[in-house]
Order: C-alpha cells, then structure tokens, then sequence
C-alpha cells in the first residue's frame, strides 16, 4: 500500500499517519508547542533541509493544523497551532510518558508541569461512561459508524 493510500483506509489511527508518519512532523509539532513560530527558527533547531522542513508545514497548514500569518507589516510568517493542532498536545504527552518510562534511563530529560499547581502533565486513557482509567487491556475494538459506512 503506498503511503498515500493510508488516508482512505477507514481507520482513525491509520488516517492520520498521512501527516504524523515522520519524525519530522512530531518534531514541528513538538518546537510549535514550545513557541516555535518561525521557518529559520525551526529549521535551526531541527537541522532539517528548507526543502523537507517547507513540505512537512506545507501538510500541517494544508490540514488545518498550523495556520501561516504574516508578521511585522508582512516582513515575515510565522506558524501558529490552530484549536486542531492544540488537540494533538496529548499524543505528544503520551509519547513523552512512554520515552520517559522505557527510554530515559536516568529520569525524564524535561518535566512538564501544571502552571497552577506545579504538578506534572501526563497522558490517561478513561471511559467517558464510567470514568475509570482504563488501559488496552480493557479495550475491544467494535466497528462504528465510519467503517459501515464506508462499505456502503
């Protein structure tokens, strides 16, 4: 299957990989997150091709995940996370859990803590009948609305 063909498989975890499917898309996602805005500050920070780097926020901005803004009566752009890309802040939580539990041997490179409280950010799966945290353990996978439909 090529690899453009992943956005008309009828999965939702599947779908997405169209855009995330690179290091360097998680990447921007990450610096965006950090306050990242500018193509030159990106492209220090990554030490990624223009070329690469403009096709990856090309796919974010074409899928309405940053948005592209000129700045300073239009001398330059920058990229802003749009309330889409802001939803993508728990998967990249969920990845940092599971590097700092099996890949950061002497402890978690950066916290990420609650401003108000102090108290550390991490991802957590709950049923949204009964509240109850719940891992893959507790899952089974029912075709729903998207997958009859897209037989149809």
């Amino acid at each position: 299957m090529r690899y453009e063909e992943l956005a008309d498989v009828p999965c939702s975890i599947t779908r997405p990989l169209v855009i995330f499917g690179d290091r360097w898309t998680l990447l921007i996602l990450k610096y965006s997150f950090a306050g990242v805005r500018r193509f030159n500050a990106f492209q220090s920070a990554l030490g990624i091709s223009r070329s690469r780097l403009r096709d990856r926020l090309d796919r974010l901005v074409e899928h309405e995940i940053l948005v592209k803004r000129p700045v300073d009566d239009g001398a330059y752009e920058e990229y802003r996370l749009t309330e889409k890309g802001h939803a993508i802040y728990p998967i990249l939580i969920a990845i940092r859990d599971w590097g700092d539990a099996y890949m950061a041997p002497e402890g978690p490179p950066v916290e990420y803590r609650h401003r108000g409280c102090t108290g550390e950010a991490h991802a957590h799966l709950t049923c949204d009948e009964c509240a109850a945290q719940i891992s893959a353990r507790d899952v089974e996978p029912q075709a729903g609305p998207g997958m009859t439909a897209s037989r149809a």
